[in-house]
């Protein structure tokens, strides 16, 4: 029972998991959807096991003789159906959980995110881990939703006595793999249609995915980690949303955003938005999001302190050196 497998492997934290993993020596298996790029994952040498969490049977292959989970997949970015959140993120983790169960699989790393303690007003304390979970969010807010109600799940099962479970409340992600959030920032800032919402000066929670996957690694060895959550954010230093829209527009050479929209402007436009794409039941999302203005333009900090002293996590790269990769990555692969 040595096997580390890895569900979302395709994905953003996925891929990183899956070659830090391989980087240590470990027998990796990849749970991956039919039709996904898996060209990564067969120069790294990995088990692929073909498959999808909202179909259960499927998952018996990739959950047998498992040493670790790591449950990085789910609906990615905040614009879909209830039922798309539904299926991929709530009913796909229980399909797993059960899966686990029954094979008796030790340790289970679930990924969450800061997201699922819902929308709380900054108050200029940090947010540590026992905050409550998701007592604040909005109409339409199904990613944050579905985030919650997927942690219920991983953590009845671990009060069970049915599964060892651990999970890791990253921030907003950025890295090379990245294949939505990059494209849209690049194409935005081309086209001189980023603002800087409110001042700019707030603190922003960024964080790069190969960080994340280090804590995930860490947590998997530390039998301190049982039962345990962890906020996994910012990359050594506080960000604020001016660094952080400098970061990228210099290393991909456009002009940084100066034009200002406050931010309950940003907030009503964008909602404005939402409400005609649900209306006229339009699929792709719209140019921006309450989620989006609300990533940037919030000013809340999550505290990572209890990963420091639990986990002995420390993010080896820095912003400056994750924006360079993430541009370099995004350089190498950007299409048109």
């Amino acid at each position: 029972m040595d096997v580390h497998l890895v569900t979302g492997a395709t994905g953003l934290l996925g891929s990183h998991l899956v070659e830090q993993l391989v980087k240590r020596g470990e027998r990796v298996r990849a749970l991956v959807r039919p039709g996904a790029d898996a060209r990564l994952l067969s120069h790294l040498g990995v088990e692929i096991v073909w498959g999808d969490l909202t179909r259960p049977e499927t998952l018996p292959a990739a959950c047998r003789r498992v040493k670790v989970v790591y449950h990085a997949a789910g609906k990615v970015g905040d614009w879909g159906t209830w039922d798309e959140f539904y299926r991929h993120t709530i009913q796909g983790t229980l399909h797993l959980v059960q899966a686990c169960v029954h094979h008796r699989v030790p340790r289970f790393i679930h990924i969450s995110s800061t997201s699922a303690y819902g929308h709380p007003r900054p108050n200029g304390r940090a947010i540590t881990e026992d905050w409550p979970l998701g007592r604040t969010y909005w109409v339409w807010d199904y990613y944050t939703r579905a985030k919650i109600l997927a942690e219920h799940i991983v953590w009845q099962a671990h009060r069970q006595g049915q599964l060892g479970v651990t999970v890791i409340r990253p921030s907003w992600l950025y890295g090379p793999y990245d294949r939505t959030s990059i494209h849209r920032l690049a194409r935005s800032l081309r086209l001189g249609l980023v603002f800087l919402i409110g001042r700019g000066n707030n603190r922003i929670n960024s964080v790069y995915a190969g960080n994340v996957a280090e804590a995930c690694l860490l947590a998997a060895d530390n039998p301190r980690a049982l039962g345990q959550a962890y906020n996994i954010t910012n990359d050594g230093r506080p960000l604020t949303q001016r660094e952080y829209l400098a970061g990228f527009a210099r290393e991909l050479g456009y002009p940084e955003p100066w034009r200002r929209i406050p931010y309950s402007l940003a907030f009503a436009f964008a909602y404005g938005l939402e409400a005609a794409f649900r209306l006229w039941q339009i699929r792709r999302p719209p140019f921006v999001t309450r989620y989006a203005v609300w990533l940037l333009g919030r000013d809340l900090v999550y505290s990572t302190r209890k990963a420091q002293e639990e986990l002995g996590w420390q993010p080896s790269v820095s912003f400056e050196e994750g924006v360079r990769r993430t541009v370099a990555w995004y350089r190498q692969h950007a299409q048109g």
